[in-house]
């Protein structure tokens, strides 16, 4: 492979789609400071310019790993730093333009791709162009992974594209969770201790317990833990207590009030309306469906 490029563009077959995502391109490039950009060798629909930009019709998943230089589009008009260590997502017809600064150059690595699949993360709002850019720093899996897509690619085996697709979900999954975790790195470490307080003592705990035991207000405590897990304190609480019940019901033959008192359940008629509308069973049916009888 050459050091400083390297292109592959794909065919895409309509059962490709099938599967759910094609790749049509992959690669890398290594742009010198200084040197033109976008380099020769693109088809001409893949060519642009800074002041001109360019829209395509499939999606793009960009990462840096040296130089820097900015990146905007019509989601995201005032231009936006991106650097080393910086993933960027192009969408099916929207306008974009992006290069690196000529006093640095940059490596990139990049993959296209379409699909329904990328198309419902979309719309389940996963992946927005309102925001398109996420820093994650440097990751040795991340160019791994595109390295993998890149001699995938170069191979053609029977079934590449099923595989292509395997590594685009990776690389995605990985944006998104690097840069959710990034953007959680100042209270990531206070989320994680109210979890473990949860899981120590789930049968007991109260939302605003947890909160003073971290030293922060109510309120602040009860929108960033939802931030972060996806659920407010209190459902968490109860998701955790349903799982420990469901576990008793599954691996001990205990009787089941014991069970739900020993999981802080103190009212037995709201506890069996909780289970039924939980897991659409009695705990008895529960238990005989999960043992087998």
């Amino acid at each position: 492979m050459e050091d400083s490029i390297h292109l592959k563009y794909l065919a895409v077959g309509p059962n490709d789609l099938l599967w759910g995502m094609a790749v049509n391109s992959v690669g890398f490039q290594n742009v010198k400071a200084g040197e033109p950009y976008p380099p020769q060798g693109h088809p001409s629909r893949y060519l642009f310019t800074r002041e001109r930009g360019r829209t395509l019709d499939e999606y793009q998943l960009l990462y840096l790993t040296r130089g820097k230089g900015t990146f905007k589009s019509a989601s995201v008009p005032n231009s936006v730093s991106v650097q080393k260590g910086s993933f960027f997502l192009l969408f099916p017809g929207e306008w974009h333009s992006y290069a690196p600064d000529s006093d640095t150059g940059w490596k990139e690595y990049w993959i296209g791709f379409k699909g329904p699949q990328m198309d419902t993360w979309v719309k389940n709002g996963f992946f927005t162009p309102a925001k398109p850019v996420w820093n994650v720093g440097l990751q040795s899996d991340v160019v791994e992974l595109y390295m993998e897509a890149i001699n995938t690619a170069d191979k053609q085996e029977s079934g590449f594209q099923q595989r292509l697709s395997g590594v685009v979900s990776h690389l995605l999954s990985l944006a998104w969770f690097r840069a959710r975790n990034e953007a959680f790195s100042e209270s990531a470490q206070q989320m994680n201790k109210a979890k473990i307080l949860i899981a120590d003592k789930y049968n007991t705990i109260r939302p605003q317990e947890i909160a003073e035991h971290l030293c922060m207000g109510y309120t602040n405590f009860r929108r960033i833990f939802k931030d972060y897990t996806g659920f407010s304190p209190a459902k968490y609480i109860k998701l955790v207590r349903m799982n420990h019940v469901k576990e008793a019901l599954t691996n001990t033959n205990l009787p089941v009030n014991q069970i739900a008192f020993d999981a802080g359940y103190e009212n037995e008629d709201y506890f069996f309306t909780a289970f039924r509308q939980h897991t659409g069973m009695t705990p008895l049916e529960y238990r005989s469906f999960t043992q087998g009888k």
